[in-house]
């Protein structure tokens, strides 16, 4: 997998989409907070394994959290974070797949991203992507040529 390049100068508005989906379904979205950090990975876990589990654990361990969440009452339906493998990297993300096609993504990734660049970067790293059109369509990422070989190359696992 590769990884992709995003300018962050020109993000796209979704406070749109943001306020459809609360009035819709009740989505909220919000940065995560440390008493919730164990429901928030033990569901990472459940969800997408015990590597981004990992990665959510460092989100957690930055201050502010570097971790956004999209919940519907007290259910959790979405994660992202960033910085939490490397410095300016976005990722990881994921929907509950019963809540995937509704924007949910997209609106996390934006927040991320939003707040990688109030933290002064102008272009951001989605590391190890799995789907660049996704990317490519929500925030005119790009692929970086020559990333195959990425941070994850020598990523210890499980015999």
């Amino acid at each position: 997998m590769k990884d992709m390049l995003v300018r962050l100068l020109e993000l796209p508005d979704v406070s749109d989409l943001q306020k459809r989906l609360f009035e819709k379904d009740k989505v909220v979205f919000r940065r995560a907070i440390a008493p919730e950090k164990h429901l928030v990975s033990e569901w990472v876990l459940e969800q997408f394994g015990e590597y981004w589990k990992s990665e959510v654990e460092v989100a957690f361990s930055r201050q502010p959290i570097t971790c956004w969440i999209a919940q519907r009452e007290n259910q959790i339906l979405g994660f992202a974070c960033y910085e939490s493998t490397a410095k300016n990297f976005f990722g990881p993300t994921g929907t509950k797949e019963t809540e995937r096609g509704k924007g949910i993504g997209k609106v996390l990734l934006i927040k991320s991203l939003e707040s990688l660049r109030e933290m002064g970067y102008a272009y951001a790293i989605i590391g190890g992507v799995g789907p660049a059109e996704f990317y490519e369509k929500a925030v005119g990422a790009q692929i970086i040529e020559g990333s195959e070989v990425s941070i994850y190359q020598h990523l210890l696992r499980k015999p």
